[in-house]
């Protein structure tokens, strides 16, 4: 398979005669704003065309990891298992369950495979190092970035007529200042001082995909319990510049040092929040993340993945280590 170049796609949308022109634009800014602004116009349009039922895949043959794209389905795609990651057990509600992880690398890239309850027991069978073909899988997006998901998808281990020669880790972590970060950037450093800070919003996720449930209902698991979740933005600076920080649950927990338990007492008294905003101004941490383009609003900004109030005495060492190589 290969994706369909995006003004194809578009076209192919508007000739289905499903969405005018006018439409097709007005739908792609709703879809942006519906995901806090964590996709790009891209992104979007594959997510309309596949809840259109318009294919954005043509069939040829099995997907490179830099060619995969949230909202693809169907897809099919091989690598070697880079890094293998503990099963996880999870209790939200009245559900139980089991997930792992994992990363697969190939020569364009690497990218994370989800694995979930039941298909738990063919992820235990998986070892570092090992070949793997996924078939009928799909792409979606999410807190950590891009990944794969089975659904009733198939995995291959080691089939004897695939090989991964060349692999290469896109996961290398770098510190960047501010005005240098470029769209699309992944694994990326930055030290930032908290200049400005937003309300906290609040939204119920389905508890299985994590995507928005709306009335008790998920698009792909249909009757589900919601669960709450919540992003919080920031504006952080470095002396080079600024960048709208986007932080989601868990890194929010981490970066206020507060239970969910007392996140949730804001979503009914968000004047208690005000101490929070205040305490927080002027606190400098160290974050990892992505860069994203938000198109809707124009501006880039910075979706954590991790999040580490800055140790001075550490940030002053690595600045001489910095001078003293500059002047090796």
């Amino acid at each position: 398979m290969f994706k369909i170049p995006l003004d194809e796609l578009k076209n192919k949308i508007i000739v289905s005669g499903r969405l005018t022109p006018a439409d097709l634009e007005k739908r792609v800014k709703e879809k942006i704003n519906e995901l806090s602004g964590l996709i790009s116009e891209e992104g979007a349009i594959h997510i309309i065309a596949n809840e259109l039922g318009i294919s954005t895949v043509n069939e040829r043959t099995k997907l490179k990891i830099k060619e995969l794209y949230p909202g693809m389905r169907s897809i099919s795609v091989v690598g070697k298992v880079l890094r293998r990651f503990e099963v996880r057990e999870f209790i939200k509600g009245e559900m139980k369950g089991k997930v792992a992880a994992l990363m697969l690398g190939d020569e364009t890239g690497s990218i994370r495979v989800v694995f979930w309850n039941d298909q738990v027991t063919e992820f235990q069978k998986i070892q570092e190092g090992d070949i793997i073909l996924l078939k009928e899988a799909y792409v979606r997006e999410n807190k950590m970035g891009t990944e794969v998901h089975l659904d009733k998808g198939q995995i291959l281990i080691n089939p004897p007529d695939e090989k991964v020669d060349v692999v290469r880790q896109t996961n290398t972590i770098e510190r960047r200042r501010i005005q240098d970060l470029q769209p699309g950037e992944d694994s990326v450093e930055i030290l930032g001082t908290v200049v400005r800070i937003f309300d906290p919003r609040f939204f119920f996720v389905c508890p299985r995909c994590n995507k928005r449930a709306n009335e008790n209902t998920c698009s792909e698991h249909g009757a589900v319990q919601p669960q709450l979740n919540y992003v919080l933005n920031l504006v952080l600076d470095d002396s080079t510049g600024t960048i709208s920080g986007v932080f989601w649950k868990n890194q929010i927990l981490h970066l206020l040092e507060k239970s969910d338990e007392v996140m949730v007492q804001y979503k009914d008294n968000p004047a208690s929040f005000e101490s929070v905003k205040s305490d927080l101004l002027g606190e400098q941490f160290k974050l990892i993340g992505r860069v994203k383009n938000n198109e809707m609003f124009q501006r880039l900004e910075f979706n954590v993945q991790m999040v580490e109030k800055a140790d001075p005495q550490k940030e002053m060492e690595r600045l001489e280590n910095v001078n003293v190589e500059s002047i090796k």
